[in-house]
């Protein structure tokens, strides 16, 4: 009998039998007026999404193209950046500001930890030229969240710098409300929260960023911010829409928006706990005890053992898909993801799966302790 599959990896995450049902309809033109109004039920879903009054643009890409357009369209060749580098993704911003000519500056935070807001004061009070910061809301590969209120506190002090967040794996897992916080940038893909396979992404400006959009000098081209907000106000793409994601998209957003931002907020952080409990009570150390995301958990790997080992086995003999550790941490952390359509018993499943791999690599384990430190979270709102 063929092996029931799980998925819980930081992305792609698991797909809604409507969603898919969505996206499996007869294909349309990308120009005819019945997509034209779903791009305008989209427009509005994706401002409730963001928490903005301001246009959400969409991209035929996977996130790194609205990162890419983050920085080509609001710099010029030249200006210096400041990138808060404490993962992967940190890495990513510094590699696509050098690319266009951007200088980056960066505040290299130990992966697992947080950046202090104060480092970053200080940086832009002793530096004038710094044009942006680029940070993560979700450090993915470390499992790190980042004080994105704070530092958005910080940010908006200095008129000739703007405040970008790839909230990849951050939008719809916890708050991050863009007006409220005079966040400049906020970036978002398809295949996180939003429940959907890669392939979208998005991008919310600030009035301040669209300001530094008008100075820009970088060549672009289709991640052309300005043209693709003019199309968006007429509800079209600038170029050829992913129809069948985008038709996908509108109902991943009408699921969202029933359940309700506040809700949608709380059940990513019982499942987020439930995880953590259940991996503290095995005798695992967090990667992030002190600063933990809702996306995802990254637990340290036992002492003698291989995380990507324990990867393996839940994959080839449970059927059950995590993420290792990259880059500097491969080996030595797994990842957890939690964020999308995962429910109460997605965490039991891996959280007993867990227990059973990590007996089978010689770790003792006594069998049902994960478990139960999990229930007793998510029982409390079943």
């Amino acid at each position: 009998m063929q092996k029931k599959y799980y998925l819980l990896a930081p992305g792609p995450t698991p797909i809604p039998p409507n969603v898919l049902g969505a996206m499996a309809e007869p294909i349309i033109h990308h120009r005819a007026p019945v997509f034209v109004k779903v791009l305008e039920e989209i427009r509005e879903r994706l401002k409730y999404l963001f928490q903005t009054k301001n246009e959400v643009l969409m991209f035929a890409s996977t996130g790194t193209g609205a990162m890419e357009g983050s920085v080509t369209n609001t710099l010029c060749k030249g200006d210096k950046a400041l990138v808060i580098r404490g993962g992967k993704f940190g890495e990513r911003w510094a590699e696509i500001c050098e690319a266009y000519g951007v200088v980056p500056k960066c505040i290299d935070v130990t992966w697992g930890e947080a950046v202090d807001p104060r480092v970053i004061q200080e940086e832009l009070e002793n530096d004038p030229d710094i044009r942006a910061v680029f940070i993560q809301a979700s450090e993915t590969s470390t499992g790190v969240v980042y004080p994105i209120k704070k530092i958005a506190e910080i940010v908006r002090k200095f008129d000739n710098t703007i405040f970008v967040v790839d909230a990849i794996s951050g939008v719809g897992v916890f708050e991050l409300p863009f007006d409220k916080w005079d966040i400049d940038v906020l970036v978002g893909g398809s295949q996180k929260s939003l429940m959907l396979p890669p392939g979208l992404a998005f991008a919310a400006l600030s009035d301040k960023a669209w300001s530094f959009v008008e100075r820009s000098d970088i060549p672009k081209y289709y991640f052309n911010f300005k043209k693709e907000l003019k199309s968006l106000k007429d509800n079209q793409t600038a170029w050829t829409s992913a129809v069948s994601l985008v038709m996908g998209l509108n109902e991943s957003l009408k699921m969202i928006q029933a359940e309700g931002l506040d809700n949608v907020f709380k059940r990513h952080t019982r499942l987020a706990e439930a995880t953590r409990a259940g991996a503290r009570a095995l005798g695992l150390e967090l990667f992030a005890p002190n600063n933990p995301s809702n996306s995802v958990t990254a637990i340290k790997a036992p002492d003698g053992i291989d995380g990507q080992k324990i990867v393996k086995i839940l994959r080839d003999k449970h059927n059950i898909t995590i993420a290792g550790g990259q880059s500097q941490a491969k080996g030595k952390i797994f990842r957890v993801a939690h964020l999308g359509y995962v429910d109460t018993y997605d965490i039991i499943i891996v959280i007993s799966a867990l227990e059973m791999t990590l007996r089978e690599l010689g770790y003792e384990v006594e069998l049902g302790k994960g478990v139960k430190a999990a229930v007793e979270i998510l029982e409390k709102d079943i």
